[in-house]
């Protein structure tokens, strides 16, 4: 892209926006036109990465602060050049943010966040945890730590010692009788020795070295005999320090040097992501959306606005162009955004192709162009000044020159500056022959001849900016499809005008272009009604989707719900069967022993005790049958019931005629009254019975990992159990996710008996990943 385009479309003022959200300086440095890719592939995936950056952003803040350029770092370091403690920190930073990001996405690949593209820069990296870990345990802010060996710690040891006597000493000579031959009982240090200020008139009676003078001349800062040789002893050590030091590091450089190329490979990783983030970021502030980029094909732009414009008072517009339209020829009044909507075109082209998130909604499509042209020269462009006709003349040359099909030619005002006639004259030939090219044109004018070039051509559409006649100033909307009309007469009316001059004025207009202006009125009008019914009848078909949505994802937990409870029944009445089977075989074992024994050994009442057994366990949904016939009168809304035929408890919603509605879990459901057994209440004695001993249950239940259905029945089971160990609060772990299962969970929640409330986890409770559960 040439630095024309670049300049007058004011891109270069977006990257300005996007370097602020950079972290690195070197990331900021790399912010320039260069980013701009013309490759879909490439284009593809910057988009991509974007897209997860973005995600990740909605979830938490990253942060990548503190990072620096190493590359200086670890060449120094092959080459033998000892590096010192803050070039071992920039590095042991970049280590640091490479192990936050290696855990950062481990936690969301524990949370089923999907993340296609961004974690391969960390996760392919190699393991250099080892050189993380022995600059942390050998330098730390500012110079290397006493325990990085055993000499240094001993050399540092003895100076502390040292320095400890030359104090109390000082502190003697200074206590000893001294005090008014002091300037201050202080002692500090000059030129690396340990001195007392001695006021002049008394330097004679200290026997001692003069190592500095006060600015006044009254006080001399001399160091005591008595300390000279211990000072001495300490400066060899520190000479031993030194020494000890820089072999510390010239083996953390040598170290350095041995893993160069990996740490090269980590500063290549952690400054593209920077990149990345520092794009997601711009474009969350923006409002900005992920386009879908295409080799061919047309552009499409819903709700588009000019993204330098402050959001709160930016117009947002549809702009479209079919792949079968390879222009658009805009008209209208001057400041009513003309300009604004072909620079909105060029830079949303320019920010796909760099991988920004676009300035307009969800759904925009947009073709990739190998070259972008602007003309662009009146009074509304701040960084373009050629605007005769000349210079407009030269540019477009270039522009010819150059174009081909894969060209989008941006073109404001085109043919202006010259005489009427031939400057429409020219721009329809401009037109034609960039048309013949096959490049995609977007191109304002004032000419009412361009107007009807439009319908000489299938490839080629009109549209305009609208005016409110009643204000007398433009709305800044774009209608597409419609050429933009004179509204001279009616501007003139509205300001006063004598009538009889209008009427005139119309008559030399000449019938037909009247026709023609109130042909287009029409149009706008009917646009204006089909953009506000649109605009409705979205609204309602994106709560139609929510709604149904929401439906549907009941259907899914009631039908799951439902097989659950058809496997138990099955399970419950295959269980029956078998105990029946099992009883009976009994049974007649017993029957057979006793015939063995003979017929005369049999009692009467041992054979009616065994057909007593057999019987009986055919018949115990018989018994349950007169059971629930027995509580049926007494079920009111309120109690909680078993609901028999489900094996499942619940709670009696209303109860209309010989039918109740019951909440059972996350269901609610009719069920016949003989169908319900009332539990009876617990008695207020038992939960205190139930705290004496340790109970199993745990005060937290992990769900990440499980299927919707499976873990809402292992919720289910769970809150059964902590109501047998008397918990008053728990925790649900679910984790962030996309977000269903914490709603499937906290629904569930808001409609069980045994409930209180629930909130949100605290950050440290694990955040939006955890649901705390207050029990009744």
């Amino acid at each position: 892209m040439n630095d024309r385009t670049i300049n007058s479309l004011e891109f270069d003022k977006i990257l300005t926006q996007l370097s602020a959200h950079a972290e690195s300086e070197k990331t900021k440095e790399r912010i320039t036109p260069a980013i701009i890719s013309t490759e879909l592939a490439e284009v593809e995936q910057m988009i991509s990465e974007v897209d997860d950056a973005s995600t990740m952003l909605r979830y938490r803040n990253i942060e990548l602060g503190g990072i620096t350029d190493i590359k200086q770092h670890v060449r120094r370091a092959e080459i033998g050049s000892m590096l010192g403690v803050p070039e071992l920190n920039h590095i042991r930073t970049m280590l640091n943010r490479k192990n936050m990001l290696t855990k950062v996405f481990d936690e969301f690949e524990e949370d089923e966040v999907e993340l296609s593209h961004i974690p391969v820069y960390i996760t392919g990296l190699p393991d250099i945890h080892f050189l993380y870990r022995r600059i942390t345990e050998t330098v730390d802010d500012s110079r290397v730590l006493d325990h990085a060996s055993e000499t240094l710690l001993r050399v540092r040891s003895r100076i502390n010692a040292e320095e400890g006597k030359i104090r109390e000493r000082l502190n003697e000579i200074i206590r000893g009788g001294n005090q008014k031959k002091l300037s201050d009982s202080i002692i500090t240090m000059r030129n690396n020795r340990y001195v007392v200020p001695v006021k002049v008139e008394h330097q004679g009676d200290f026997n001692g070295i003069v190592h500095d003078i006060s600015a006044s001349g009254q006080t001399v800062y001399m160091e005591p005999m008595a300390v000279v040789q211990m000072t001495n002893q300490i400066q060899t050590l520190k000479d031993e320090e030194e020494t000890e030091v820089e072999r510390i590091l010239y083996q953390l450089t040598a170290e350095t040097a041995e893993v160069a190329s990996e740490l090269t490979m980590t500063d290549d990783a952690l400054h593209h992501i920077d990149m990345v983030f520092a794009k997601a970021k711009y474009g969350s502030v923006l409002g900005g959306t992920k386009p879908e980029v295409m080799a061919e094909g047309g552009i499409y732009l819903p709700a588009a606005f000019h993204p330098l414009i402050p959001a709160e008072v930016s117009v947002k517009n549809d702009i479209v162009m079919d792949g079968e339209t390879r222009a658009v020829i805009i008209t209208g009044p001057n400041t009513g955004g003309k300009t604004v909507t072909i620079k909105t075109i060029g830079l949303s082209a320019l920010m796909a192709q760099s991988g920004i998130p676009v300035p307009a909604r969800d759904g925009s499509r947009l073709r990739i162009f190998s070259k972008i042209y602007s003309d662009i020269g009146d009074e509304q462009s701040i960084e373009q000044s050629l605007s005769t006709f000349s210079s407009h003349m030269t540019n477009i040359t270039g522009i010819l020159d150059e174009t081909d099909r894969d060209s989008l030619v941006l073109l404001d005002e085109l043919g202006a500056g010259t005489d009427p006639e031939e400057g429409a004259a020219l721009a329809i030939s401009i037109l034609e022959y960039l048309l013949s090219r096959s490049a995609t044109i977007v191109a304002t004018t004032h000419y009412p001849q361009l107007k009807s070039f439009s319908y000489t051509r299938d490839d080629v559409i009109n549209a305009s900016v609208e005016f409110d006649v009643n204000t007398l100033s433009p709305t800044y909307r774009l209608l597409m499809g419609i050429p933009g009309k004179s509204n001279a007469f009616e501007i003139s009316n509205k300001l006063g005008l004598n009538p009889d001059v209008i009427s005139r004025a119309r008559e030399l207009a000449g019938r037909d272009s009247q026709e023609v202006n109130d042909m287009i009125s029409a149009l706008e009008k009917h646009t204006r009604n089909a953009r506000d019914n649109e605009q409705e009848t979205e609204e309602l078909l994106r709560e139609s989707k929510a709604v149904h949505k929401d439906l549907r994802n009941y259907m899914d937990d009631f039908e799951a719900y439902k097989d659950k409870l058809r496997k138990n029944a099955r399970e419950a009445a295959n269980r029956i069967v078998k105990e029946s089977e099992i009883r009976a075989e009994e049974v007649i074992r017993t029957l057979e022993d006793m015939k063995s024994r003979g017929a005369r050994d049999i009692q009467e009442h041992e054979i009616i005790e065994q057909k007593k057994a057999l019987t009986d366990s055919y018949h115990q949904e018989e018994i349950r049958r007169k059971e629930r016939a027995a509580e049926k009168e007494k079920i009111q809304a309120g109690d909680e019931v078993d609901v028999l035929s489900y094996g499942q408890k619940g709670e009696v919603l209303a109860v209309e005629g010989e039918e109740a509605t019951v909440q059972m879990g996350i269901i609610k459901m009719k069920v016949g009254l003989d169908e319900l057994k009332k539990r009876k209440k617990q008695k207020q004695e038992r939960p205190v019975a139930r705290r004496i001993g340790k109970s199993p249950v745990k005060r937290e239940l992990d769900l990440r990992g499980e299927r919707y259905e499976e873990a809402l029945n292992r919720l289910d089971r769970y809150l059964d159990q902590v109501l047998l160990s008397n918990y008053n609060e728990v925790e649900i772990i679910h984790g962030k996710g996309t977000g269903a299962l914490q709603k499937g969970v906290q629904q569930f929640l808001r409609t069980h008996p045994k409930v209180k409330s629930f909130r949100g986890g605290m950050p440290n409770e694990g955040g939006f990943g955890v649901t705390v559960v207050e029990m009744k």
